[in-house]
């Protein structure tokens, strides 16, 4: 069954019970990858039933194909299989999807080969025999781990709700605080200044206001003052008369008339022309808009938010910017930090991009592992928001499975992560591990060695370096009668 392919097995699981899955109350889901036939039905007569389900695969293709389609809490693997090297496929279970709590099964234990598991991504490494009551223990460990998860979903659904404004996302202690000053501005402001980097989301606070606000079902102007050359900018902006200019063929509506009533929002308006800085100051402090080719002006009502990512006091000591006009806008500023600014963010807002880009797209993508999560707080981000964007969509794009993982984001964004060695297991981390997994079991320091493939004195030397030889005494298990 090797050529299997993934609507096969679900078809095969569907008409096996497998259906049962789509539960409210979902059930525990163990995948056993083992060559002995018998050793997966003792897996199942062992933890089946209860919540629990248990699918088997001697076939170490197929059971890849499995962790695909079940998506496991657990899974149990056999690490000599014929013509299939276990480690091989620890190693593809991981790269499907790395945080896969996977248990190394086997009958022939080393140490090397414990330290090499643990390495790639085995939670743990046991030695068969195995008894029903160490299975059960990797079970009940592994819905505690199942649990939490469902539980973090849940949480993570209920931040999204709670950290949230009009579109906007937030639980970083800056980010609160400009969604309480858009709350408490948005019933009576007049014009308001948004500050902040490229990328950093001005045009969603324009959004927040004029939603929050009473003209909200009134027209929302948005506009690029740096979008088109001067003279089309005050056109588009306060309309023309016919002939005022060449290809002026009809009278055309500027923006602040129609949006009259409403709110028009000014993006990049350090970009606006002198002749349109004057006009824009004529439309705030009369209410009037001057249409280019005609003498007299029209009135209208607007609110209006601008926007820049430069200094506009800068702007204004270089002669590039009107002060009075400055003055005028300037009633409330609102400045967005950069997103290297707001790390705690960072997470909260990949997320929202991956639950929209995997249904814009039709894909299964349910979450973005560890190590991914990590590589995006370690990025600076100088795009920001919407860099963020652009890379989880490009993520979602390209994954071929329900996990967004460190190798599916740019090399730019994953090289700072990799480099960093604390993000990694060292060689001395697993080996430790190993060796307190060997003396937990109920054996002598001579069988542990002998399981390790070490010798005694080797083992007395990894339990002094590792500060294992004392305060454990026979409690554990760790010292037989007699001293070993």
């Amino acid at each position: 069954m090797a050529d299997e392919n993934l609507a096969d097995i679900h078809r095969t699981l569907s008409a096996n019970g497998a259906s049962k899955f789509t539960n409210p109350l979902p059930q525990l889901m163990i995948l056993a990858i083992d060559e002995d036939e018998g050793m997966i039905r003792f897996y199942q007569s062992v933890l089946g039933g209860d919540g629990v389900r248990v699918e088997g695969s001697v076939d170490p293709i197929r059971g890849l194909k499995l962790v695909d389609a079940l998506s496991p809490a657990l899974v149990l693997l056999d690490l000599n299989m014929p013509g299939f090297d276990g480690m091989e496929v620890l190693r593809r279970i991981k790269e499907r999807n790395p945080d896969t709590h996977v248990v190394i099964v086997t009958g022939q234990y080393s140490i090397e080969a414990a330290v090499t598991a643990i390495q790639k991504g085995a939670a743990d490494f046991v030695c068969k025999p195995i008894s029903a009551e160490k299975l059960r223990k990797l079970a009940k460990d592994a819905r505690e781990l199942f649990d939490l998860e469902q539980k973090g979903e849940a949480l993570e659904r209920q931040l999204m709700e709670a950290f949230s404004l009009e579109g906007m996302i937030g639980r970083s202690p800056r980010m609160l605080e400009i969604f309480d000053l858009i709350r408490r501005v948005a019933p009576h402001m007049r014009t308001v200044v948004v500050t902040g980097e490229t990328g950093t989301g001005k045009e969603l606070v324009a959004r927040a206001l004029h939603a929050m606000g009473p003209r909200a079902k009134q027209r929302l102007a948005v506009f690029n003052c740096s979008a088109l050359v001067d003279t089309l900018v005050e056109s588009q902006l306060f309309g023309h008369r016919r002939g005022a200019f060449t290809g002026a063929v009809d009278d055309q509506v500027g923006l602040f008339e129609w949006a009259n009533g409403g709110i028009v929002f000014l993006d990049e308006i350090a970009e606006l022309s002198p002749a349109a800085q004057s006009k824009l100051l004529r439309v705030l402090e009369n209410g009037e808009v001057q249409k280019l080719g005609s003498p007299q002006p029209a009135r209208v009502d607007v609110q209006v938010v601008a926007a820049t990512n430069r200094d506009l006091k800068v702007e204004m000591e270089a002669g590039r910017f009107r002060s009075d006009l400055w003055y005028r806008l300037n009633m409330i500023q609102i400045h967005l930090p950069p997103l290297r600014e707001r790390r705690e963010d960072i997470v909260l807002l990949a997320r929202q991009f991956m639950a929209a880009f995997a249904k814009k797209l039709k894909k299964d993508i349910r979450k973005i592992s560890r190590r991914a999560e990590g590589a995006l707080v370690t990025y600076p981000w100088p795009g920001n928001i919407r860099e963020l964007e652009n890379v989880i969509g490009r993520a979602c794009m390209l994954t071929q499975s329900k996990i967004i993982d460190i190798e599916d984001l740019p090399e730019m964004v994953r090289d700072q992560y990799l480099a960093n060695p604390s993000s990694t297991t060292t060689l001395e981390e697993a080996e430790k591990h190993a060796l307190i997994r060997a003396l937990a079991a109920d054996k002598s320091k001579a069988l542990t060695a002998r399981m390790l493939n070490i010798s005694r004195s080797r083992l007395y030397r990894l339990m002094e370096k590792y500060g294992l030889a004392e305060g454990r005494g026979d409690k554990e298990g760790w010292l037989e009668a007699g001293g070993g």
